[in-house]
């Protein structure tokens, strides 16, 4: 899964070319296109939640959150990314053990003492195979590198954990302003269009309460999100809905739609 570049070792992007293109100038030019000039001062979030299907499908949602992220370009100089790992697995939360990730946009360092920091937790696993073909992770960040000058990436895989076992990784690695906290999560899956709606509906109402008893069903990446919705709550962060959709609004039709949500989080 990983490639060396002398003692480099690196993971390769997995998922370039099907959830996003693959071709650096192709992926650029989408990603302004999500991303328009925006000349409304607003202040800068320090957490924000986003969802992770392809860019045909969840591009605007999500790019209704990193477009926030202007304000703090320069500010900026690590993230902690938790999303759901889809394809293997795991009780706890899983750190790869690689240096960077790679996308088309080039290479993202990974941030090794904040790594070493999580390792000390019980609930905290080093292991690269959640990580390799995880998607969830994955398209993010290429928003993340269109919006920031330059930062070291966190990525955690969420498996089978409690919300107060995410909470406290995350609030371990929480940080000062040069931290951003992003969240990755879809919300329905495979309703027809108006059930959809209802259900995402609610799971905004939720998320907007702080609740840490979100299910799967209301959204894939729930284990992170209840408990980063935990340290929210604790925090007295303020909560912001920014886009809600699903992909009968984009590019799917309306009998088995996925739905899709982008919040941010400011501090108190």
């Amino acid at each position: 899964m990983a490639t060396a570049s002398s003692s480099l070792r690196v993971r390769p992007a997995a998922v370039s070319g099907l959830f996003y293109p693959d071709d650096p100038r192709e992926l650029e030019d989408a990603l302004q296109a999500l991303l328009p000039v925006d000349n409304v001062e607003r202040p800068a979030p320090k957490a924000l939640i986003a969802p992770h299907a392809g860019y045909v499908y969840s591009g605007p949602t999500a790019a209704a959150a990193f477009r926030l992220l202007k304000a703090a370009a320069a500010r900026i100089r690590r993230v902690v990314l938790i999303g759901p790992s889809h394809r293997v697995p795991f009780h706890g939360l899983a750190v790869p053990s690689v240096d960077a990730f790679d996308t088309p946009l080039g290479r993202i360092p990974i941030d090794v003492e904040a790594r070493r920091a999580l390792l000390e937790l019980t609930q905290v696993r080093l292991t690269d195979s959640p990580h390799a073909q995880e998607h969830s992770l994955e398209v993010q960040l290429p928003f993340l590198q269109a919006m920031l000058k330059g930062f070291v990436l966190l990525p955690i895989a969420a498996g089978d954990a409690m919300s107060m076992e995410v909470a406290e990784a995350l609030e371990l690695v929480w940080g000062d302003p040069e931290t951003l906290v992003v969240v990755s999560t879809d919300l329905s899956h495979y309703h027809d269009y108006e059930q959809a709606r209802l259900i995402d509906r609610a799971t905004n109402e939720a998320v907007l309460a702080y609740s840490s008893r979100i299910d799967g069903e209301q959204a894939c990446g729930c284990v992170g999100l209840n408990g980063f919705l935990a340290v929210a709550r604790r925090r007295r962060m303020r909560i912001q809905l920014e886009d809600l959709r699903s992909s009968g609004d984009t590019a799917g039709d309306r009998k088995r739609v996925v739905g899709y949500g982008a919040w941010s989080l400011y501090d108190a």
